[in-house]
């Protein structure tokens, strides 16, 4: 069974200010030729705070162009990684200003036909105790109206413990809500992949393919202590039907596009095997 494979936006770009991940400003639309030659068909968008409100995802001149891109390339923009949140957590922040952030991000999804918005509760955004996931169950299911006239399902990342990320997503309504499964993130806080799937592996709807070793950041897809074949097999038992977005390493030396061409053929040889098994 084939699955499509992606990639974060911003890893075919050079890194800027030291930042594994941000949105390529000046390179972005370079992006879409880049995955092109390398036959890279998804990218999973990223907005952050910096320029938030030029972001072309938020801009009607820059949602057509996007729209363009995709066309011309054959690209698509399935999801959107809203670092802007994780920067701005609403216990943290006013609660109006984020929700018209958020609301401006759902609609431009809208317009380019991106349906999975991946909601990182990790780092300045973890959920330390029950007055912040008060605040987020409240800020989320109050924009299911807008969800919803948008058809976006709102993907929850967490580094909360297989137990309490199903206690928390069990008060979200599966039309709406779902979950980004980190490999490397879970690898790196010590989960056993086996309860996490048992939990709440029929939740999930996106898969950010990264790898850690335990306690540490993020490395090459095979120098940390993920069990790739393991995750992948436990995806294909819950009939998983999303896509495998790299959020890798980086390179180095520079060479990004030939660092993605390995990830993505050692992430497709996985997939295959577990399928032929």
């Amino acid at each position: 069974m084939h699955i499509p494979v992606g990639f974060i936006q911003g890893r075919l770009s050079l890194i800027k200010n030291n930042r594994i991940q941000s949105f390529p400003w000046g390179e972005w639309k370079n992006e879409f030729i880049k995955a092109s030659m390398i036959k890279l068909s998804l990218i999973e968008w990223t907005i952050d705070s910096e320029r938030f409100s030029e972001n072309p995802l938020v801009t009607q001149s820059g949602y057509k162009e996007i729209i363009s891109l995709s066309t011309k390339y054959n690209i698509k923009v399935p999801s959107v990684t809203c670092d802007f949140f994780m920067e701005n957590p609403v216990w943290k922040s006013d609660p109006s200003v984020i929700r018209e952030g958020i609301i401006s991000i759902v609609n431009g999804m809208a317009k380019i036909g991106s349906q999975i918005l991946v909601i990182p509760l990790v780092d300045n955004s973890s959920l330390k105790n029950i007055s912040d996931t008060k605040a987020v169950k409240d800020f989320f299911i109050n924009l299911i109206p807008e969800l919803d006239k948008a058809n976006v399902t709102v993907a929850f990342e967490s580094d909360l413990n297989p137990k309490k990320f199903l206690e928390f997503i069990n008060e979200f309504e599966k039309k709406y809500f779902g979950i980004n499964y980190d490999l490397g993130n879970s690898a790196s806080l010590g989960f056993d992949s086996a309860e996490e799937f048992m939990a709440y592996g029929s939740r999930i709807i996106n898969v950010h393919v990264k790898d850690r070793k335990k306690g540490g950041n993020t490395v090459p897809l095979g120098e940390g202590d993920v069990d790739f074949p393991k995750v992948f097999r436990f995806l294909c038992e819950t009939d998983y039907k999303g896509n495998l977005i790299l959020q890798t390493a980086r390179s180095k030396d520079g060479q990004h596009e030939e660092v993605l061409i390995k990830y993505k053929e050692l992430v497709e040889n996985w997939w295959e095997a577990v399928n032929i098994a």
